[in-house]
């Protein structure tokens, strides 16, 4: 395999039992081989990517000093501007050679959350880039809703099992800027080899370059998408929750060749996160002799909060 493996949405999304089938059948099968899958037919119009790219490049293009207003204390990043340098993969000291923002969950006024979220930070000196952030929010959620339904079938659960858990969940977008490279980068990467910490990644912009994934092999490959497709990734606490079922695949983001040096990277992606309250226990239906419970019990949360710490958001 020397790229990841692709799906169609609109199989899961048929009045025809086989193709939905098929569609559980093949995206169960990428994730537990290797974790990562593009994704055609999906909610996002071509028409919102191009605006939300738009709007994203003009944020990252305002001068520092602006940037740098809405970067807020005592979030611990999980909303508004991360300025450079100021992530790190864990286990390594080196900071990411990236800026980002995140969009944070508006949450529905029937949701009844046991939790309060942070209310996202507005950019005064851009009108448009709250509202189509938001815009696209919503659809890489609805996006996501279906993947975990076609998974939670997978894995012998009801098709909806995931439905309360991840909506009005603490889900983040975060636009990436990769600025151009200007110096011999000392140990760094543009995001360091990492699992995500959440249930799925749905990313947007991958078809620019530079995302590798690891096989079980231990070969580094290119994730390749058609312009068109999401790549699609479980995270670590789905790995978890699945009793190691659907892998967590480690990823990164390498720099590009010298003579591209010159050219910075924007990518895009939507971390699908539960309610904090969401039990991340071992399902009973991935526990069996050969695979006895691999983890303790622990919530969406207070995983979230461990895992923060060890990247550096949180102190």
């Amino acid at each position: 395999m020397n790229n990841i493996p692709s799906g169609d949405l609109a199989d899961f999304l048929s009045e025809d039992p086989k193709r939905k089938q098929k569609f559980v059948n093949e995206i169960g099968k990428a994730y537990e081989e290797i974790g990562f899958v593009s994704l055609k037919n999906h909610f996002l119009s071509d028409e919102l990517v191009e605006e939300l790219y738009k709007e994203v490049k003009s944020f990252f293009d305002l001068p520092v000093e602006v940037k740098k207003k809405y970067e807020i204390e005592g979030l611990a990043g999980q909303r508004g501007y991360i300025s450079f340098g100021k992530e790190h993969a864990k286990g390594k000291k080196e900071g990411d050679l990236k800026e980002f923002w995140h969009f944070g969950q508006e949450p529905a006024a029937d949701a009844n959350l046991t939790e309060e979220y942070p209310p996202n930070v507005h950019v005064e000196e851009l009108k448009d880039f709250n509202h189509t952030g938001m815009e696209a929010y919503r659809m890489l959620e609805k996006t996501g809703i279906y993947v975990l339904r076609a998974l939670a079938l997978y894995i012998g659960l009801d098709e909806h099992y995931f439905d309360h858990w991840a909506s009005n969940g603490n889900s983040i977008l975060r636009p990436i800027h990769y600025p151009p490279i200007t110096e011999e980068p000392k140990g760094a990467v543009r995001a360091g080899e990492h699992g995500d910490i959440n249930l799925i990644t749905l990313l947007m912009g991958a078809s620019t370059g530079g995302l590798q994934v690891k096989r079980k092999d231990g070969e580094w490959i290119d994730a390749i998408p058609n312009e068109d497709e999401l790549v699609i990734n479980v995270g670590d606490m789905l790995e978890r929750h699945t009793n190691n079922k659907l892998r967590s695949t480690i990823h990164r983001v390498v720099n590009p060749p010298k003579e591209q040096w010159g050219t910075p990277r924007y990518s895009i992606p939507f971390f699908m996160h539960p309610r904090s309250e969401m039990p991340l226990n071992c399902l009973e239906e991935c526990i069996d002799a050969e695979h006895p419970k691999a983890y303790p019990d622990i919530t969406a949360g207070e995983f979230l909060d461990q895992r923060l710490r060890e990247i550096g958001l949180k102190k």
